[in-house]
């Protein structure tokens, strides 16, 4: 997965380094948006994780976790069907 940005305020967490994901968010809040969502999927969760917490405790002291929604989602490789775990990290202020 790579980064984005979408109407919704998602920030999609993918290989990339973790500040990239965080200036990402950070520009989210700073064109006015009330609360960003960070996803990710697979081995990207604890990138996901890290990237709130630098936001929460470096960045935006006034930015609170709203909500985390783990799952599962069902991925077709070659050798057929897989399952991948899912993070979603709400912040608002």
């Amino acid at each position: 997965m790579a980064e984005a940005k979408t109407a919704e305020n998602v920030v999609f967490v993918g290989t990339k380094p973790v500040m990239n994901y965080v200036l990402a968010a950070i520009t989210q809040f700073n064109e006015g948006a009330g609360a960003v969502t960070i996803k990710a999927r697979g081995k990207a969760i604890s990138r996901a994780v890290d990237v709130a917490e630098i936001l929460r405790n470096r960045f935006l002291q006034n930015v609170n976790v709203q909500n985390i929604a783990i799952g599962t989602e069902q991925v077709q490789g070659e050798s057929g069907t897989a399952n991948v775990s899912t993070i979603e990290i709400t912040l608002g202020k």
